[in-house]
């Protein structure tokens, strides 16, 4: 790499033409195989769920999946995740920012996710941009250990502009 050139963090849709870089990423990134069902509600979530370039390679993803409560909807974070040589370079951050970006633009007030309790730098993550434990979870997970998460939610202000 050349001195001073800068790296482009880029984000892309999800499609079926790429959906194979997101079972990739998974692969690599998550102790857990996952079913059709998650790919089915990350394509249906279009915006919400994105593949994070550096540059021209794939190092990272998040997937949503929109729950519907009556009227309101509530941003369920299935997955996010960066490879470990891309860490600490604001890939997961862009990804994070998007979809509660999103969320302010589309009025949605809830975003949460389970994490495995002995994830602290997932938590510690989550924490810096104002989620919060609202509940823990038994046995959640079935073939990780600890099988245990948290609940983590983040509750959005909408502004006036």
């Amino acid at each position: 790499m050349g001195v001073g050139r800068e790296v482009c963090i880029s984000l892309e849709n999800v499609r079926y033409k790429n959906m194979m870089q997101l079972k990739k990423i998974n692969t690599v990134l998550f102790p857990v195989r996952y079913s059709d069902k998650y790919y089915s509600d990350a394509l249906a979530a279009a915006d919400f769920t994105k593949l994070a370039y550096y540059g021209d390679i794939c190092v990272g993803s998040i997937a949503c999946r929109l729950d519907k409560e009556g009227e309101a909807v509530c941003v369920y974070i299935m997955t996010l995740g960066v490879l470990a040589p891309y860490r600490g370079l604001g890939i997961g951050t862009k990804m994070l920012n998007h979809v509660l970006d999103l969320c302010i633009k589309q009025n949605i007030r809830e975003i949460c996710l389970h994490v495995q309790t002995s994830n602290e730098d997932a938590i510690n993550f989550y924490k810096k941009f104002g989620f919060e434990v609202t509940n823990t979870i038994q046995n959640y997970y079935k073939n990780i250990t600890p099988p245990h998460c948290y609940v983590l939610t983040k509750f959005i202000s909408q502004t006036k502009e």
